[in-house]
């Protein structure tokens, strides 16, 4: 448990960073509340009864400020191609451990690209896409892969129910297709590549009880950046239900609306993961509700883990590098069950 450690929580008073500092809360942590709008700050911090500290990402002592005392930080603010480098910086200043839950390819690309050399040589840990998106996905390839180490490709479905998506979402996804131009992108052949040509439709066999179902192949997420960064996996795609895709893409979607008193939507979820190498394959399979509310476990099971000295590696990592992914997805039980098909 926390046993009564500071974590700084950056972007606090948003929909992923209000599920964070209750689950930090919840396992015996002091979040800090922290972030950009200093009034949504001092909202939360009524509401909560616990410390704001206003940081903008452009202001470095204030960052500096905000992260005193922590022994880590959780960044949950996006676009985090705006915010990521920044509060790593402050992190390695304060030599405490950084993890983010972000879901932009780019960022997460930029996350390795820029701070690996100087992280490692730090001992430093940082984590990025400690989320649904990237994370998850990683731990789950991870886990399939098994003894395996290498595969010829991997498959990452998101079966949605729908997809209600927060204003940082939209925020985030209008960013990443600004960074790219409009193109869509995808990992194949050992890298990323950036196209103009729409996305396959096609049929994925989900498990049961969900069954086939219509999908957006290609559909990009963090994945590709997560899987490959460890795993010798040469094609990496991820596909999502096209109603998921359409909530997505429809402006007029709403936000997600809370159903119980832990304020998840009524939005479930199956994520089905195959690994094949040769004529073998490997899969595993996860469920829960609520894609934002998940990310919460996750990301705090990561931060006690790294506090506990639970980790395999140092620098920037992925959850599979840096986390025992069997372990990890037991302890996530029972915010998801998962099942490996071997």
């Amino acid at each position: 448990m926390g046993s009564g450690l500071t974590v700084a929580v950056y972007g606090a008073y948003g929909h992923t960073g209000r599920f964070v500092v209750a689950r930090l809360r919840d396992r015996g942590f002091v979040p800090v509340l922290s972030g950009r709008d200093a009034a949504k700050l001092e909202k939360a911090a009524s509401e909560t009864g616990l410390e704001a500290r206003p940081a903008p990402v452009g202001d470095p002592a204030s960052l500096d400020r905000a992260l005193a005392g922590a022994a880590a930080v959780i960044n949950c603010a996006g676009p985090f191609a705006a915010t990521a480098a920044p509060v790593i910086e402050a992190a390695l200043r304060a030599r405490i451990p950084y993890v983010d839950v972000a879901a932009e390819i780019e960022a997460n690309v930029d996350t390795f690209a820029n701070f690996a050399d100087r992280a490692r040589a730090a001992g430093a840990v940082i984590v990025p896409a400690m989320a649904f998106y990237g994370g998850f996905g990683d731990l789950l390839a991870t886990a399939a892969m098994g003894d395996w180490t290498a595969a010829d490709e991997a498959h990452v479905a998101y079966g949605l129910s729908g997809w209600h998506p927060t204003a940082g979402t939209r925020a985030s996804g209008a960013v990443s297709g600004q960074r790219r131009g409009g193109q869509r992108v995808r990992y194949a052949d050992g890298r990323l590549e950036y196209r103009d040509d729409k996305p396959p439709t096609l049929e994925w066999p989900f498990p049961a009880p969900m069954g086939p179902r219509t999908v957006i192949g290609e559909f990009t997420m963090a994945d590709v950046v997560t899987i490959p960064s460890h795993l010798s996996i040469p094609d990496v795609r991820t596909y999502m239900t096209v109603e998921a895709a359409r909530d997505l893409s429809d402006p007029g979607t709403p936000a997600p609306a809370p159903i119980d008193e832990h304020g998840r939507s009524a939005q479930t979820f199956l994520v089905d993961v195959v690994v094949r190498s040769g004529g073998s394959e490997r899969r595993a399979v996860a469920r829960g509700q609520d894609i934002y509310a998940v990310t919460a476990p996750l990301a705090v099971e990561a931060v006690e883990r790294i506090l506990t000295g639970r980790t395999r590696t140092a620098g920037v990592a992925s959850a599979g590098q840096i986390f025992d992914a069997l372990g990890f997805l037991h302890a996530l039980a029972p915010h998801v069950s998962f099942e490996l098909r071997q």
